[in-house]
């Protein structure tokens, strides 16, 4: 560990209250569900809410699911290294969420089910159904992990606290919390953590705002070339353009909102339809005000250190720690706000946890107890609770495998996109895809992962070309100390290699196991596992008879189902037709008109005669 890292005795006593007030809080909130929740003990109460929650604080908790920890502090070392290109996200999510509100949510709202893979049963079969399954809870315990490891690792080397302790800690308030109160529970932690994590970030603004100004930020960022929005490249290998995101990541964040679990499971919470969608919209905005403030965030800190890097200065031992650092930097002086801003990083971890438990906890109670044992709801209650508190634990068990095991990182990536994308071409084949069958279903999904699975392998076993992940320049020419040893960067980050390929660094010469591979952005990983399950999955049902098979209408997307058929019709009406209003004030005019030539050729005709 550095000599330099600021140690535990920079904390003050209010940074301690703070953390220790947003745990109890939070824990509170689990044991005031759990209390009025005695009133209706059923298994639709603890994992669904009974769908009684309305928009706004699900939406919040949809945001909270996909915000964590590792995202809080690995967005803005991600802009202070790439640039912020990666704000396009923001533009892909709200695609994404408007592919979720016409496709996703209808079908999924309309039927009487609480785990997403409880409709491939009903679409496919029973085999397809257990085997996503499986997937799917190894991929998510794996990120349990990480979630949970990672920041705490990050937070212990920059401020000294005991690793395993807060590990724990956290781990058992999230754990309460959702054994005790369930989806509502869940769901209004999610929210005020939100609130939490938003503070950490905004205090950090607003303290470089005043040290630095805000114009000086934009200009020190786009000297530096943060500010590199105009990268149009279409070459599929550069690891971020406006491409990559808008293809790439447009297409992950409908894998994330359209048939995730953790999503699906909180709009479904809602008390109607409507306020489901609404949920899925608001989630936009508040999902955009925080990575805007991450992306705001990453500036700052290239900002503060455009002249002196920590990180290649040897300041932190990895660039996870830099916004840590930052905080610890310029906050020190204001007891309490460190605290706010570690507690915003450790509700990001209890936030993306408590989505894993109440998850695997639906999960494995719906698609593996349910339909082997047969149980009154009150037994099944109780053991939705102890499901919850099992995987709890489990959680902070694989936090500790995550220390251990040094390629855990590799595994849940290789993991991630392998099962993600190829089990999102499952569900869409079945919902947009009537003649899609089961062998169609299951040809599609391993054929989708064996083609993420080679190029996620084919991208770790290979050299990491510079020219294709453009990381921009550092400098330590500001620093007022000399970098000892012969590694003294000045200009330019080393060349980034992965666990894979990077041997032992000795006498400044690094050896490299290259491989004639070039490997596409890591964004269209998802994009290919996708299109080969569902062009596989295709072919195989048209050859399989898939033509002959009948589908029920509900398990398929119907127009009736969209907002958009509803604005069309809306539109087509008050174009072809006239307001009825405007027919009867038309004819009543015509009829005065009428009356009035009437009159005047009757006085011509009076006339006429006398004379």
């Amino acid at each position: 560990m550095c000599e330099d890292l600021i140690r535990a005795e920079s904390l003050h006593i209010a940074d301690y209250a703070v953390f220790v007030l947003m745990l109890l809080v939070s824990a509170s909130i689990g044991l005031y569900y759990a209390r009025i929740g005695r009133r209706q003990p059923n298994t639709q109460e603890f994992l669904t809410g009974n769908r009684e929650l309305t928009a706004l604080p699900v939406s919040l908790s949809l945001t909270a699911s996909v915000l964590s920890s590792i995202m809080l502090i690995s967005v803005p070392v991600e802009v202070y290294r790439y640039g912020a290109i990666i704000g396009y996200t923001c533009f892909g999510h709200f695609l994404a969420q408007v592919f979720t509100s016409e496709i996703f949510l209808p079908v999924f709202y309309r039927l009487p089910i609480t785990s997403t893979f409880q409709y491939l049963e009903l679409r496919y079969n029973k085999v397809t159904r257990l085997l996503v399954t499986f997937l799917a809870i190894i991929q998510t315990l794996l990120l349990s992990g990480l979630v949970i490891y990672a920041p705490a690792l990050a937070l212990n080397q920059v401020t000294g606290w005991n690793l395993w302790v807060v590990i724990v800690v956290t781990g058992m308030v999230c754990t309460a919390y959702c054994t005790l109160g369930g989806m509502k529970a869940v769901v209004w932690t999610d929210v005020f953590q939100v609130g939490i994590m938003l503070a950490g970030l905004l205090c950090v603004i607003f303290k470089c705002l005043f040290l630095e100004g805000g114009v000086s930020i934009l200009s020190n960022s786009q000297q530096g070339g943060r500010l590199n929005f105009l990268d149009f490249d279409l070459n599929p290998l550069r690891r971020h353009t406006f491409w990559t995101i808008a293809i790439g990541g447009t297409l992950g964040w409908i894998m994330a909102s359209g048939t995730s679990q953790t999503q699906v499971q909180r709009y479904n919470s809602c008390k109607s339809i409507t306020h489901a969608r609404i949920a899925v919209f608001i989630s936009v905005v508040s999902y955009s005000l925080f990575l805007g403030s991450a992306v705001f965030s990453g500036l700052c800190l290239y900002s503060f250190y455009k002249d002196c890097d920590p990180w290649t200065a040897g300041k932190v031992s990895f660039s996870d720690q830099l916004l840590p650092y930052l905080v610890m930097d310029i906050l020190k002086g204001y007891p309490g706000l460190p605290g706010l801003f570690l507690a915003a990083v450790y509700s990001g971890t209890l936030s993306t946890v408590s989505s894993i438990i109440n998850t695997l906890a639906a999960v494995t109670l719906e698609d593996l107890i349910k339909p082997n044992v047969t149980l009154t709801d009150r037994q099944l209650l109780h053991i939705s609770r102890a499901l919850s508190c099992g995987i709890g634990v489990l959680c902070v068990s694989m936090a500790g495998l995550a220390s251990l095991m040094g390629l855990l990182a590799q595994a849940r990536i290789i993991i991630g996109g392998v099962s993600g994308s190829p089990i999102f071409g499952l569900f869409v084949l079945g919902i947009l895809c009537p003649f899609a069958n089961s062998t169609g279903g299951l040809f599609g999904l391993a054929f989708g992962f064996a083609a993420s699975l080679f190029v996620s392998l084919g991208s770790m076993l290979s050299y990491a070309d510079p020219e294709m992940t453009r990381p921009l320049s550092l400098s330590t020419e500001g620093c007022n100390f000399t970098i000892p040893g012969s590694l003294n960067w000045t200009t330019a980050l080393p060349t980034q290699m992965n666990s894979f390929t990077m041997a032992q660094v000795q006498d400044g010469a690094t050896h490299l196991l290259t491989h004639n591979w070039h490997s596409p952005s890591y964004l269209y990983f998802s994009v290919i596992g996708f299109i080969t399950t569902v062009i596989v999955g295709v072919i195989v049902s048209l050859y399989t008879g898939g033509l002959k098979q009948k589908v029920a209408p509900s398990l398929m997307l119907m127009k009736e189902d969209t907002l958009s058929y509803h604005l069309f019709k809306l539109i087509k009406y008050k174009v072809t037709k006239r307001p009825r209003g405007a027919e009867q004030g038309g004819t009543e005019e015509m009829n005065e008109g009428h009356l009035r030539m009437t009159m005047l050729k009757r006085r011509g005709a009076a006339a006429e005669a006398e004379d």
